[in-house]
């Protein structure tokens, strides 16, 4: 009588490991791939500002010693409003949300983030100390981003209306520029060749998603003083960059209307936030300084106004904010 021959179990593959609780899965390869080409175009932008500088730095250097002997009341009433932006971000962070946020550590997220939008193109860094955030407050990964985008929709919407109030306080200052007959035939020729196209997969997405933020949008519109304060929030913050320049512009004399200076940060911020680089460094400077001339300015005090803006907004709380991003990360509030 012969014995069976023992039958071999091949071992079960070993499931992979989950994401430990509270973290968000590796970035997938079109998430990587669009932060280096996000960061590639960034620094394209960088150099070739850094060339312009490089052509005008007498008028730099004038402007840096101009703003060394400028009004310091100005320059505290710029510190001051530079400070109000954060309350007002977190404001209008805390309105995209129907959940009561912490305050404290909101406010210390919103001024993180200020300085990790200065390390990555396109406020990647701010997106995602905020989703962080949000996520370790208990909202899921798709309700966090929807938060992100309402938020971001608003500070969009609070842009515009504020443009659209001074630019009859300012006319002549913003010129539709006039745009060949040949490039308006082929523009709408290319979009109506796209409309044509069936991109069911894309258009899809592109509902979800919509559907979502709008859906978003409603719930927060449900409670009053959620909507007051991601509008109120998001005017306040785009109304305070403007005044941190206008009082700079004041503090180095700068010639032109407090209201003008304010539309043409307005203006020129809008423009320079198609260009992905971090926190708008090169590209708002290049903008702000060729909008303050075209508008009247001489160059050295238009030069001083923006330096001085960016000496506020960006470069002294700069290393708190890092600092302050590190302590959240260890507090594991990030």
């Amino acid at each position: 009588m012969t014995t069976p021959e023992p039958t071999t179990v091949a071992p079960e593959p070993e499931p992979e490991p989950e994401p430990a609780p509270g973290h968000p899965p590796a970035p997938a390869p079109a998430a990587r791939r669009r932060v280096r080409w996000h960061t590639v175009l960034s620094l394209a932008v960088a150099v070739c500002v850094l060339g312009v500088a490089w052509r005008h730095w007498p008028v730099l250097e004038r402007g840096v010693l101009r703003l060394a002997v400028a009004d310091q009341g100005w320059l505290l009433v710029g510190a001051a409003a530079t400070a109000a932006t954060w309350m007002c971000s977190a404001l209008a962070q805390q309105g995209a949300v129907t959940q009561p946020l912490p305050a404290r550590r909101l406010l210390a997220t919103q001024f993180a983030a200020s300085a990790a939008n200065q390390v990555l193109p396109a406020g990647l860094g701010a997106g995602a100390v905020n989703l962080r955030f949000l996520m370790r407050c208990g909202l899921p990964a798709t309700r966090s981003a929807t938060a992100l985008a309402v938020k971001a929709t608003a500070g969009g919407v609070g842009r515009g209306a504020l443009i659209a109030v001074l630019a009859p306080v300012c006319p002549g200052v913003l010129r539709v520029p006039h745009v060949p007959r040949p490039v308006v035939a082929l523009v709408l020729g290319v979009t109506a060749l796209l409309a044509a196209v069936p991109f069911t997969p894309l258009w899809a997405r592109c509902r979800r998603v919509l559907g979502a933020v709008a859906a978003d949008i409603r719930a927060v519109h449900t409670r009053p003083q959620r909507a007051a304060a991601l509008w109120g929030g998001s005017v306040t913050f785009a109304a305070l960059h403007a005044l941190v320049l206008v009082a700079v512009g004041q503090a180095v004399a700068l010639p032109l209307p407090p209201e003008r200076v304010a539309l043409l940060y307005l203006a020129a911020s809008t423009a320079a936030a198609l260009l992905p680089t971090p926190g708008g460094l090169g590209s708002l400077d290049a903008a702000l300084i060729l909008a303050l001339t075209l508008a009247g300015a001489p160059a050295a005090p238009a030069a001083s106004a923006v330096i001085g803006y960016r000496l506020l907004t960006v470069w002294l709380p700069l290393i708190p904010g890092l600092m302050t991003l590190g302590w959240l990360v260890r507090r594991k509030t990030l």
